[in-house]
C-alpha cells in the first residue's frame, strides 16, 4: 500500500510543524522550545501519557492500542540541531544565529509526531507504542544519557526502531542493511609544547607547528599502512591553532579530530597508532605531546530480524522496488547504537532526494525536503500495525 491515507491528509500540517522547528533551532539538551511544542501536540492528540524533562529536555509519549497482548515497540527521534550558521535564504530559515537543523532532526522529530496523531486516532494495533523524542544527538550522546537514566526500565519497548533522512538517495526510498549501519566515533585531541621563538631564529626554539604538521601527516598512514584494506577506518584531524602573528613561533599546537571504524580492533589498532604517533613525532623534533582518544558512539549494528521487519513495513509504504538493500555501511556516527545495544531493533535510511550538486547534511545550505515527511510517518505507524496487529 502506499503512504496512508489519513497522514497524507494532514501532510499540510506537517510541513508546518516541521518548518516551525527549523525556524527555531536548539542545541543538544537546549531543547526546551522544541520539547514543549513536541509535548503540547501529543496531548492535543490524545497520547495517553506524555513524559517531559526525561534526560533534561527529552519528551516520551506512549500510545496503547487495543486488546492485551503486552507486546510493545519504541520508535526514536532527535530533537537537536548543530551550531552552524545557516545560508539558506528560506523563508523559514533560522531566526536564531549561529544555530541550524543542518542534519534533519526537524524533520525526524515531524514524522514521529505525525505517527503519534495517526496511531492516537486510529489504535488499530495490539500493544503500547513508545515515542522517543531524545535529545543531544550531535556529540553529546544524548541516547547514551537515555539509556543510563533507564529509559527502557521504566519504558520497556521490546524493539525500538529509527530513521534517517538521506539526501543522497533518491526521494522516498528506503534503504536497510542488518548489522553494521553507522560507525563507531571517537573524538581525538592533542596539544604539542615545543619552545617559543623568533620566526627569523628558528634555531633558538623547538617549533610546535612543524612538529603538529610532521603528526597530521603521519596519522594518514594509519589506515592506509595499518588496517586491513578490506576493513574500514578514517581518522581525520579537523582543527589545528596555533600561533598569532607572523613571525612568532608560538609554545603549543592544538589539534581535533575524529576517528570512525566498525570492528572493535580496528578501533584499538586507530586508538594505538593515534597516541604512538603523536607523542613519538613529537619528541623526535624536540616536542612534548599531550593527547586523548576518548570514544564517543559505538557503532550502529541493526539485529538482523528487526531489520527484516522494518524492511517489511518500509514495502508496505513505498513498494518493493523503492525499498533497497544499503550498498554500504556509512562512517558518519550515530547514537541510536547506544539503544540498539540494548534492546533489538533497526535503524534505515529514508532517501530525501536531492541532486548531487545540493547540500548534504551538516552543511549551511541543507535543507530537509519535506516531501517525505508522510512516507516517515507512514513507516513508524505501519510498524506498529505490522508487528502488533489487533486480533493476532
Amino acid at each position: 500500500m502506499p503512504v496512508i491515507n489519513r497522514i497524507a491528509e494532514f501532510h499540510p500540517e506537517m510541513t508546518a510543524w516541521r518548518r516551525d522547528f527549523h525556524e527555531h533551532p536548539e542545541l543538544g539538551f537546549e531543547e526546551i522550545r522544541t520539547s514543549q511544542v513536541v509535548a503540547r501536540k501529543l496531548r492535543e492528540f490524545g497520547v495517553d501519557e506524555v513524559h517531559e524533562g526525561f534526560s533534561k529536555t527529552g519528551v516520551v509519549g506512549v500510545i496503547r492500542g487495543t486488546g492485551d497482548s503486552g507486546r510493545s515497540l519504541g520508535f526514536r527521534a532527535d530533537m537537536d540541531a548543530l551550531p552552524i550558521e545557516e545560508m539558506t535564504g528560506l523563508p523559514y530559515a533560522s531566526k536564531t544565529p549561529g544555530k541550524m537543523h543542518a542534519c534533519g532532526h526537524d524533520g525526524h522529530t515531524t514524522m514521529l509526531l505525525g505517527a503519534a496523531k495517526y496511531l492516537a486516532e486510529t489504535r488499530n494495533f495490539d500493544g503500547t507504542v513508545y515515542l522517543i523524542f531524545q535529545p543531544a544527538e550531535e556529540n553529546l550522546a544524548g541516547g547514551d544519557v537515555m539509556v543510563r537514566d533507564g529509559l527502557f526500565e521504566k519504558f520497556p519497548a521490546e524493539r525500538i526502531f529509527g530513521m534517517h533522512n538521506w539526501p543522497g538517495a533518491p526521494e522516498g526510498i528506503f534503504l536497510h542493511a542488518p548489522g553494521p549501519v553507522m560507525a563507531a566515533v571517537a573524538n581525538l585531541e592533542a596539544t604539542i609544547t615545543g619552545t617559543g621563538a623568533h620566526g627569523a631564529m628558528p634555531h633558538n626554539g623547538a617549533d610546535p607547528i612543524l612538529a603538529a604538521a610532521h603528526v597530521v601527516t603521519a596519522l594518514q598512514s594509519v589506515v592506509a599502512r595499518n588496517v586491513n584494506p578490506l576493513e574500514a577506518g578514517v581518522i581525520t584531524i579537523g582543527h589545528f591553532a596555533g600561533g598569532h602573528t607572523f613571525n612568532v613561533i608560538p609554545e603549543s599546537v592544538k589539534l581535533l579530530g575524529t576517528a570512525r571504524w566498525f570492528l572493535p580492533e580496528v578501533g584499538d589498532l586507530l586508538e594505538a597508532k593515534f597516541r604512538q604517533i603523536v607523542t613519538g613525532v613529537a619528541a623526535a623534533m624536540g616536542c612534548q605531546a599531550e593527547c586523548s582518544f576518548t570514544r564517543a558512539y559505538p557503532a550502529t549494528v541493526n539485529e538482523a530480524e528487526s531489520t527484516e521487519m522494518a524492511a517489511r513495513a518500509a514495502r508496505a509504504v513505498v513498494g518493493e522496488a523503492r525499498t533497497r538493500p544499503l550498498p554500504q555501511p556509512t562512517m558518519g556516527g550515530e547514537d541510536f547504537s547506544f539503544m540498539l545495544n540494548v534492546r533489538p531493533g533497526a535503524y534505515l535510511f529514508l532517501g530525501g532526494g536531492r541532486g548531487p550538486k545540493e547540500a548534504m547534511v551538516h552543511h549551511p545550505l541543507y535543507d530537509f525536503n519535506d516531501g517525505i515527511l508522510p512516507v516517515g510517518a507512514s513507516w513508524f505507524a505501519t510498524l506498529a500495525e505490522q508487528l502488533m496487529p489487533r486480533g493476532a
